[in-house]
């Protein structure tokens, strides 16, 4: 079947290659790229790719294991092919990630081959990353000129939370990837009509729900409703398309939700994340409904909604969240710039026939940022910003199509102005966003905004300058786009980036909440939003237990929960006007034995190990590797981030009773009996998880159970525990030999 374009490809030098020439060999093509493409254009994809690789690698290591909840399933994946299909926390099946498995496979494959290592785990991570790009460039291209996939490309290399997450290990990379092939396959169904680009973009969205969950749905309204309206063939047969595209998305995301749920909860791990062991529940509640509305039933203060006006647990809600002070710096430094070239991109195609490739392009990538927006905006469950990772392939095609289109309609006037606009929007923004952290970089922030309104200036009268005067402020409006997120992403790869919500940029940069639980410098990067959680963080603002005035906690002042006599002190400085947990902390003394880092929130004891997991030390290590094979689970301890540091330091399976929060119904204090009962687990490790546990120097027997209404079985295990096995101590961390009983 053919197609009439709206338009042919945008050429700078060569017309399209007749259909009848002779295909160049595949090296030469490979090299050199389409005949009609410029000589120098693929030479400079490959430069890109090649930069964007290099870029992603430096200083890699830095980051050791990342998030460590992750890196634990990838060893368990690595050992055990169950852990493997399951997504299992330890090679023992006890309990799964709160994800499905699939964005684990490719590191857990690499592990296999290459062994375990930092650069094992997150090397997969980064080649998502180049092939995002990758993909970007290639949409971008096929539509629009060279330069302008090359722009796209740049712009999602660079920005600065890309940078991050395509360097770390959780879900999200393999969801932007696989985001983006999406739109790619969908903006290919429009351009011939062909069913196979429909049925690859359902395939897509199937995998990246089995990385990721609902939020892989976000896209489906604008691709859908887009090739309804706009494919090439008759209406009747767009809808058997979509059909088809809509049951390979059902088959690729389904047939492993299918096995899991047909398969005898009996002879499978727990879904971690479910209070019910089922990976509907999961998906639906806790990682679905629940980060719409705020009802999260088993996570860190959830089970409740948001906090109302505006704000909610994770951050205050409302259409400008994308541009606050809690994520702007990770992702909107030229959001404003694309909402103009969209705006601009849609005018200039609104004439154009119902079936053009230019404008379903723009209703594509330009429809799945906006729709993905305003969910992150207005979602009042968890939220961390790191999930705007998301928005960056949307956001670089649109800026590469918006000003590739512009420059080539340049010659008329109101094009030339857009481009003006964008460049200030991008300047201007730049300036805002690089004065929120005044102590990097001071200088850099004039210059950004000099140089978008210079830009500007030349932009404005495209129609009338020679060409050597337009290119030069084309380029000088690049460079001043991009020099804010470059500064941002060289930050981001200078640094080292581990636990469970990092965020990307120099110091201050997404200051969310809670303090150092030291009680020094400023609010916790990364840390719970609003402090433990809700509010707005602000530096230096007076050492605070989660509670008092200066630290604003969970709602009701301090933790909830019975009792408990937790001895350690943990001081937090965040945000005014502090709330803190319902119903008080226990024993009313901050974290048990809360000493640690910011983001570490005291490992190992108490609260320590949620964000992030314990030091393990090396006599600690010798006794957990003692006679190790004789065990099923070498140790077991609350919460996933304290089981998986010392999983990760032995290489051995460690069961993480209660999953992430330590707030899951696994296992009950009758199958953790029977566990003991058949010398499957040596130690128990004190500590860890909001589930329950004893404080590293203090007896919280009452521990958190029940936060976000999980269960309390993580409480009732460490009791049962302390009551009746011999208590080890090596060096700051407690032990329990589950195989000698207490002497009395």
């Amino acid at each position: 079947m053919t197609t009439q374009y709206d338009q042919p490809p945008q050429t700078a030098e060569k017309p399209p290659a007749p259909a009848t020439a002779p295909k160049a060999p595949f090296t030469r093509r490979l090299w050199r790229g389409r005949p009609e493409d410029p000589s120098w254009a693929r030479p400079a994809l490959w430069a890109l790719l090649a930069a964007t690789f290099v870029l992603y690698l430096y200083n890699l290591s830095a980051s050791g294991f990342a998030n460590s909840f992750y890196s634990a399933a990838v060893q368990a994946g690595s050992a055990s092919w169950k852990a493997f299909f399951f997504g299992s926390l330890d090679g023992g099946n006890a309990i799964t990630v709160d994800k499905p498995s699939a964005f684990l496979w490719p590191m857990a494959l690499s592990v296999r081959i290459f062994g375990l290592n930092s650069w094992a785990v997150l090397v997969p991570q980064v080649l998502m990353g180049v092939g995002s790009v990758a993909v970007v460039y290639a949409a971008v291209r096929r539509r629009f000129s060279a330069v302008a996939g090359l722009v796209a490309g740049a712009v999602l290399a660079l920005t600065p939370v890309a940078a991050m997450m395509f360097r770390f290990n959780n879900p999200d990379a393999k969801l932007a990837l696989l985001m983006a092939l999406a739109c790619y396959f969908t903006v290919r169904a429009v351009e011939d009509g062909r069913t196979r680009w429909l049925v690859g973009a359902g395939v897509a969205i199937g995998f990246a729900f089995l990385a990721k969950t609902l939020q892989a749905f976000l896209v489906l309204p604008p691709l859908a409703i887009v090739y309804a309206v706009c494919g090439p063939v008759r209406f009747g047969r767009r809808l058997v398309q979509l059909a088809l595209a809509t049951l390979a998305l059902v088959v690729s995301g389904g047939w492993w939700v299918a096995v899991v749920e047909l398969w005898p909860a009996s002879s499978r791990p727990y879904i971690g994340g479910s209070q019910h062991n089922s990976f509907l529940e999961l998906t639906f509640g806790y990682n679905g409904l629940g980060r719409i509305n705020g009802d999260e039933t088993g996570s860190v203060g959830g089970g409740g909604g948001g906090m109302g006006g505006g704000g909610g647990r994770w951050g205050s809600t409302g259409w400008d969240r994308m541009f606050g002070a809690e994520v702007g710096g990770q992702v909107s430094w030229l959001l404003p710039a694309a909402l103009v070239l969209l705006i601009a991109g849609l005018w200039a195609t609104r004439k154009l026939g119902r079936a053009s490739v230019t404008r379903a392009s723009f209703l594509v990538w330009g429809g799945s940022l906006l729709i993905t927006m305003a969910v992150f905006s207005y979602m009042a469950g968890i939220f961390h910003q790191y999930y705007t990772i998301a928005l960056a392939p949307y956001l670089a095609a649109v800026i590469g199509m918006g000003a590739g289109l512009l420059w080539e309609r340049r010659e008329e006037t109101w094009a030339g102005r857009a481009l003006a606009a964008a460049s200030v929007a991008s300047g201007a923004w730049g300036y805002v966003l690089l004065n929120r952290t005044s102590d990097y970089l001071p200088w850099l922030k004039w210059l950004v905004l000099v140089g978008g309104l210079l830009a500007a200036l030349g932009l404005s009268f495209l129609r009338r300058a020679p060409r050597n005067l337009a290119l030069g402020a084309a380029a000088l409006a690049l460079v001043a786009a991009l020099a804010g997120p470059t500064a941002y992403t060289l930050s981001t790869v200078n640094s080292a980036h581990t636990g469970s919500i990092p965020t990307a940029g120099p110091a201050g940069a997404g200051m969310m909440g809670v303090g150092r639980p030291d009680g020094r410098g400023e609010g916790m990067r990364g840390g719970f939003p609003g402090g433990m959680p809700g509010g707005q963080s602000r530096q230096g603002q007076g050492q605070t237990p989660p509670g008092g005035t200066g630290g604003q906690g969970f709602p009701g002042g301090g933790f909830p929960g019975p009792g408990g006599q937790g001895n350690g002190q943990s001081k937090g400085q965040g945000g005014q006007n502090a709330q803190g947990f319902p119903g008080g902390f226990p024993g009313g003394q901050g974290f048990p034995g809360g000493t640690g880092e910011a983001g570490r929130m005291g490992a190992p004891g108490g609260a320590g190990g949620l964000l992030n997991g314990a030091t393990v030390s090396a006599e600690a290590k010798k006794l957990l590797l003692a006679d190790a094979d004789s065990y099923t689970w070498v140790a077991a301890s609350t919460g996933s981030q304290n089981a998986a540091s010392y999983q990760l330091a032995t290489n051995k399976a460690v069961m993480a009773i209660g999953g992430f929060n330590g707030t899951d119904p696994s296992p009950t204090l009758a199958q953790f009996k029977r566990y003991v009962a058949k010398g499957q687990i040596h130690y128990y490790i004190s500590g860890g998880g909001l589930g329950g546990g004893m404080g590293r120097t203090g007896e919280a027997r009452g521990g958190f159970g029940g936060v976000g209404g999980g269960s309390g079985t993580a409480s009732s295990i460490s009791t049962w525990v302390e009551a009746n096995f011999k208590r080890v101590t090596v060096g700051s961390a407690t032990f329990y030999d589950l195989t000698r009983k207490r002497a009395g």
